[in-house]
C-alpha cells in the first residue's frame, strides 16, 4: 500500500510534470516580474499564492519548502526595494505556508483514505461480478460494467456467465434502486446463480431459485418496503450441440441478435414474473427458442444502456446503433458501445449499465 504523500506525487510526474511545476512556474514569474517592475506595482504581493497552489497536488515537505523559497526571495526583494513593506508580505507567506501544509496533509489522508476505499470497492466487485472468460469453447463473451454513481465500482446491475453441462448460461439483470442495499441484491442473485446454474436442467428451475434467493434476502428489510425491491432478469442458455439458444426473460430489455446485417429483438411470446414478485403474480415462466448461427453477435444489456439520453433528451438509439456495427469480436463491439455511449451522453450517465456481447464461433 502507498504512504500517505505518494498516491498523488506519483501519479503527476512523468506527462502530467508542467502541471506538478506548476506552482514553481508561478514563483519565478512573480519573482521575475516583482524585480522587473516598478516598487508600487507591487507584484511581491502574489508570492503566497505560491505555496497555496503547492498544497493541492504537493506533499507537506515540498509545500514547506516553497513557502521557505518564497520568503527568502521576499528578503531578497526587501534588500533591492527597502521600503517595500517586506515583514507585512513576509508574514503573509508564513502563514500561507503554514496554513498550505495542513491543508495539503488533511488533503492526502483523504486521498489515502479514498483510496482504501477503491482497493475495497475493487475486491467488492470481484465478489459480485467475477472476471468473465472470453472463450467457452466456440462461444466468445465479453462483458462490461459502468456504474453511475461518482467514484463507484458497483451498483445495482449484475450479470454472470457459467459453463454447464447444458450449455452456457448467460445471466444479467437490474435491481431496482442504486447503493448498497442495490448491491447486496445483486450479489445474492449472482451468488444463487452461480449455483442453480450448474443444479438445474432446466432455465425455469433457475428462476425458481433466484426467486426464492431474493425473497429470502428482501425479507431482511421492512415489509412496506418488499413491493419496492424487485430485480428484472435475463437467462440465457446456449446448447453446445447445436445453434440453439433458450431465453427466459423476467421483465428485462429482451437481447438483440445481429445476423449478417439483420437484426432482431428476442421478444418473449409470454411475460414471465419480475423477481421477488412470483407470489404476488405467480412463477409461470416461459422459455423461448431461437436459433443463432457461427459469426451472429448476442447483445445482453439493462436498461442503463437504452435509457441514456443525450443533449436534446432522446434516448440512446441502440437498436440503430447496433445495426452499424462492424465488429467481428465481442471486445470491440462493447468498447464502442463504451465510447459511444460516453460521447452520446456527455459523460453523464444517471443509470448503472452493464451489457454482454457473445459471439458464436465456427
Amino acid at each position: 500500500m502507498l504512504k500517505p504523500g505518494q498516491p498523488r506525487f506519483r501519479r503527476l510526474s512523468g506527462r502530467w510534470s508542467p502541471v506538478l511545476l506548476s506552482p514553481v512556474l508561478l514563483t519565478v514569474v512573480i519573482a521575475s516580474l516583482a524585480y522587473t517592475t516598478p516598487r508600487n506595482v507591487a507584484f511581491s504581493r502574489l508570492l503566497p499564492a505560491a505555496p497555496a497552489l503547492a498544497a493541492s497536488m504537493w506533499p507537506v515537505l515540498p509545500t514547506v519548502l516553497l513557502g521557505t523559497v518564497c520568503f527568502l526571495l521576499m528578503v531578497g526583494l526587501g534588500i533591492v526595494f527597502p521600503d517595500l513593506g517586506v515583514w507585512w508580505t513576509g508574514a503573509g507567506i508564513v502563514a500561507v505556508t503554514v496554513a498550505a501544509a495542513y491543508g495539503s496533509h488533511v488533503r492526502l489522508q483523504r486521498e489515502q483514505t479514498l483510496l482504501q476505499v477503491r482497493l475495497v470497492a475493487d475486491a467488492a466487485q470481484q465478489v459480485v461480478l467475477s472476471p468473465i472468460p472470453r472463450c467457452f469453447k466456440n462461444v466468445e463473451i465479453e462483458s462490461l460494467y459502468l456504474a453511475a454513481a461518482a467514484e463507484a465500482r458497483i451498483g445495482g446491475d449484475f450479470y454472470e456467465v457459467a459453463d454447464t453441462p447444458y450449455g452456457v448460461r448467460l445471466l444479467i439483470g437490474d435491481v431496482r434502486g442504486k447503493g448498497l442495499p442495490a448491491v447486496g441484491t445483486a450479489a445474492a442473485m449472482v451468488n444463487s446463480f452461480r449455483e442453480a446454474a450448474y443444479d438445474e436442467p432446466d432455465l425455469r428451475g433457475v428462476a425458481r431459485r433466484l426467486e426464492a434467493s431474493c425473497t429470502r434476502h428482501s425479507a431482511a428489510f421492512p415489509p412496506e418496503d418488499l413491493m419496492e425491491r424487485f430485480a428484472t432478469a435475463l437467462f440465457v442458455e446456449i446448447s453446445h450441440e447445436d445453434g440453439r439458444i433458450s431465453v427466459l426473460n423476467c421483465g428485462h430489455p429482451p437481447p438483440l441478435l445481429l445476423n449478417q446485417g439483420e437484426l432482431r429483438a428476442l421478444e418473449p411470446t409470454a411475460p414471465s414474473p419480475l423477481l421477488n414478485l412470483a407470489e404476488l403474480i405467480g412463477d409461470d415462466y416461459s422459455v423461448d427458442t431461437f436459433t443463432i448461427a457461427p459469426g451472429d453477435q448476442l447483445l445482453l444489456y439493462t436498461d442503463g444502456v437504452t435509457e441514456a439520453r443525450g443533449r436534446d433528451g432522446e434516448f440512446f438509439p441502440l437498436a440503430d446503433w447496433m445495426l452499424r456495427q462492424t465488429a467481428d469480436r465481442p471486445r470491440e463491439l462493447l468498447d464502442r458501445l463504451h465510447h459511444d455511449l460516453l460521447l452520446y451522453s456527455s459523460g453523464g450517465l444517471d443509470d448503472d449499465i452493464a451489457a454482454l456481447a457473445v459471439r458464436l464461433g465456427a
